[in-house]
């Protein structure tokens, strides 16, 4: 009896300690842990009961059942101008999912998010809120929330917002390598406004690059693309004016339709593996394809975002073309397979490593290339200076290169210095005003500034920062004034500015963030 009761006591310790742990965890998560690693906390506490896989009975209800909780209905606000300017990627994203509606009035669109951790964190599309007004958050029991916006990625099309909630059900990150062509999988989200709606379909194909990324920058090597615009065909991976999106989609035949943008796609074990993103249309409705970004690219993007507020992306430093037996006759070269170089970025992780114009890369990392994703994928996950294995094809022999990669030149990646404080400080995009001392005491703090105006387009309104906010310090330096403001914005290390404070509803933040 004395073992039984010992071996009782033991599990109730062990199952308190760690069910304490993850709070104390959590608590902590956004200085030391990534999105993945707080989640592997939280289902060891609250493991996901196990269902049949693709290779058994399928029966897609538990899934359903474990995803559909948290995935959360997304309705944006657009002032009557804020379309005027709109580009490609946004006409082809908005209008089909985005279910914008043109008028003089304020325009709506409607998306889909999916929640990653119980705090609040929502992975959503670039092009679900770009340039949103407002952000209106719905979670799938009907409570709404109003969500800020942490940072975006226009070279993925992904989003991280947040709304100010705890405890939230979350979706398990899954791995995206391990899924297969012909595996069943769930699209969850809310297409034509019709909330937590589960299609099922397979896998059709991995790996696709659509060429609808920031394709409006690049009028080489096209081809009509179902979307109704251009296709990119040529690939790269960093050039002047060529396209720097990262398309890897996950190909799947599941439903997708207006509004299931920015929703979740899930194996039958409930995991996540992709974030819907666009279909291949001739109507703008489905018609047999839709297309996701796989969750392990995703990873990379939301962890940066989360971290340093914008993502840091590495290169190799090449512009290439997908081979095949066309392209091979007009390059006059015997291989019909890989990515031809057609160029090297001076001073890059590539020409630093011995590349040539001309190479024929033909494997990553040992894994063979076929086409320009399979490069993006891979480098897509890693930060500069990161090394890269590179095996190329040159006079008919196999070479290997080991490429560390290099941060973009005069991107988000570059340190600044030597800015004005003028500059700076427009860059912000807000007006502020010293706060009372009254205030003060209401707000149990010592110093700060009062948000009186937030410019639309600048860095204080792409951080959903509103008026009403109190800024108290800026990293780490109390603010009481506009001049404070200036010393400390001219003062930065790294290019990193950390700006912490209350929200207008009295929850604090600290939103830190790299500037170009």
């Amino acid at each position: 009896m004395k073992k039984i009761g010992l071996t009782i006591l033991t599990a109730f310790l062990g199952g308190a300690m760690a069910i304490g742990g993850y709070k104390v965890i959590e608590a902590n998560r956004d200085n030391n842990m990534s999105f993945e690693d707080s989640q592997k906390v939280y289902f060891a506490s609250n493991p996901m009961p196990s269902v049949t896989s693709s290779t058994g009975n399928v029966d897609f209800t538990e899934a359903a059942a474990a995803v559909t909780p948290a995935v959360v209905y997304i309705r944006t606000t657009y002032s009557a101008t804020s379309g005027s300017g709109e580009d490609q990627m946004e006409q082809m994203f908005g209008q089909m999912f985005g279910q914008r509606q043109r008028s003089q009035a304020p325009q709506r669109a409607s998306g889909s998010g999916v929640i990653i951790s119980t705090d609040g964190y929502i992975v959503t599309n670039n092009h679900v809120v770009s340039k949103a007004d407002k952000i209106e958050v719905t979670t799938n029991d009907k409570r709404t929330f109003q969500a800020k916006v942490i940072g975006t990625d226009p070279n993925t099309d992904l989003a991280l917002i947040k709304i100010s909630a705890t405890n939230l059900p979350i979706v398990k990150l899954g791995n995206s390598d391990d899924t297969r062509v012909g595996e069943w999988v769930l699209a969850v989200g809310n297409p034509f406004n019709l909330t937590s709606t589960v299609t099922a379909g397979i896998i059709s194909a991995k790996g696709r690059n659509i060429g609808i990324i920031g394709s409006e920058d690049n009028d080489e090597q096209q081809q009509m693309s179902p979307f109704g615009g251009r296709m990119r065909y040529q690939g790269q991976d960093q050039a002047p004016k060529l396209n720097k999106g990262i398309e890897s989609f996950i190909q799947t035949d599941a439903a997708i339709n207006p509004g299931n943008s920015g929703g979740a796609l899930v194996n039958t074990k409930g995991e996540l593996i992709g974030i819907n993103a666009a279909i291949a249309s001739q109507t703008g409705s489905y018609e047999g394809y839709g297309f996701a970004i796989p969750v392990n690219l995703a990873k990379k993007v939301l962890n940066d975002i989360q971290k340093y507020g914008a993502v840091k992306r590495g290169y190799v430093g090449v512009s290439f073309q997908e081979l095949n037996p066309d392209a091979a006759e007009a390059l006059h070269v015997n291989s019909t397979v890989g990515l031809y170089v057609n160029d090297l970025v001076a001073g890059g992780g590539a020409e630093q490593a011995g590349l040539r114009k001309g190479d024929i890369i033909t494997k990553v990392n040992g894994r063979t290339v076929t086409e320009s994703s399979d490069l993006q994928e891979t480098v897509g996950r890693l930060q500069p200076g990161d090394k890269v294995n590179l095996t190329v094809l040159r006079d008919g022999a196999e070479k290997n290169f080991a490429v560390t990669l290099k941060a973009e030149p005069g991107g988000t990646n570059k340190i600044v210095s030597n800015r004005s404080a003028e500059e700076l400080y427009n860059k912000l995009g807000a007006s502020f005003q010293p706060l009372s001392d009254a205030k003060k005491n209401e707000f149990h703090v010592n110093s700060g500034v009062v948000v009186t105006q937030v410019r639309p387009g600048k860095m204080f309104d792409q951080l959903g920062m509103e008026p009403g906010s109190v800024i108290t310090s800026i990293n780490k330096t109390p603010i009481n004034s506009s001049a404070d403001i200036d010393k400390a914005i001219t003062n930065i290390k790294n290019g990193f500015l950390t700006i912490s404070g209350i929200n207008p509803d009295g929850s604090s933040f600290t939103n830190r963030f790299q500037l170009q």
